[in-house]
């Protein structure tokens, strides 16, 4: 699965994959990205994984800018590491995507998203999201 997190809001996108190849998640998060204004998508961070081998033609394609964080560093994204956290409560460890659909992914998207936290003063991810994007268009 493709776990994205938008720093600012903590807003988190969840895009099942087949297979954890690189072509595949690069595919993904075009996917994913690509409906988002251009302001809202102008870097991304990735760790070392073999999936994450290939972001150029993301940065081609959308415009951004790629970073990775140092090997064995995870606390360099920590509310990555705090979200999947969350997300295995929902989907606990060796648990078979095969079985998991859509509607499942779109569920825990949903719960994760609207749910206050302490670091937003309190306000769910998509209201901070949302409160920047007018900003950004008013």
């Amino acid at each position: 699965m493709a776990i994205l997190l938008e720093r600012a809001s903590r807003l988190t996108k969840l895009k099942k994959i087949e297979r954890n190849g690189a072509e595949e998640f690069s595919g993904a998060l075009m996917q994913t990205l690509r409906p988002l204004d251009a302001r809202q998508r102008k870097t991304i961070t990735y760790d070392n994984g073999k999936e994450n081998m290939s972001p150029e033609r993301i940065n081609e394609q959308l415009n951004m800018n790629s970073y990775f964080c140092h090997p064995y560093h995870s606390w360099e994204k920590g509310s990555v590491e705090n979200t999947v956290g969350l997300i295995r409560r929902y989907l606990p460890k060796k648990t078979d995507f095969a079985k998991v659909s859509d509607i499942q992914i779109a569920y825990i998207e949903h719960q994760l998203n609207s749910r206050p936290r302490k670091c937003l003063q309190f306000r769910t991810p998509y209201e901070v999201f949302f409160q920047n994007c007018v900003a950004l268009h008013g």
